[in-house]
């Protein structure tokens, strides 16, 4: 498995094709999170799909922006979305083979 994380617009997108070719991507990981969380589910209960989806295909490659720098935000939700989606890629990160940070298109492996 392999994450790749970096700010909105970096074009991780564009360079895990150019790497993984289509193969078995999930894109906006962070989304993933924000919709769940809005429907009710619990970090533990995420993690569990997370998991499962993991194990079901491996190879698999994550995307997701980083939304953990900057502005703490004002509404406990927003917070919680945060904490979540950096607890959530921490747990990926440790089970990764390679880790990733793009930034304006241009790799830094950090695992």
């Amino acid at each position: 498995m392999t994450l790749i994380i970096g700010g909105a617009y970096q074009n991780k997108y564009e360079w895990a094709l150019s790497k993984y070719k289509e193969q078995n991507i999930w894109n906006d990981f962070h989304l993933f999170v924000k919709e769940n969380l809005a429907a009710g589910k619990t970090s533990d209960e995420i993690k569990q799909v997370i998991e499962s989806k993991i194990n079901s295909k491996p190879g698999i490659v994550i995307i997701s922006d980083e939304i953990g720098c900057g502005i703490i935000p004002a509404t406990k939700e927003e917070r919680t979305y945060r904490e979540t989606t950096g607890r959530l890629l921490c747990f990926i990160a440790s089970k990764a083979e390679s880790v990733y940070r793009i930034t304006c298109g241009v790799e830094q492996k950090i695992k």
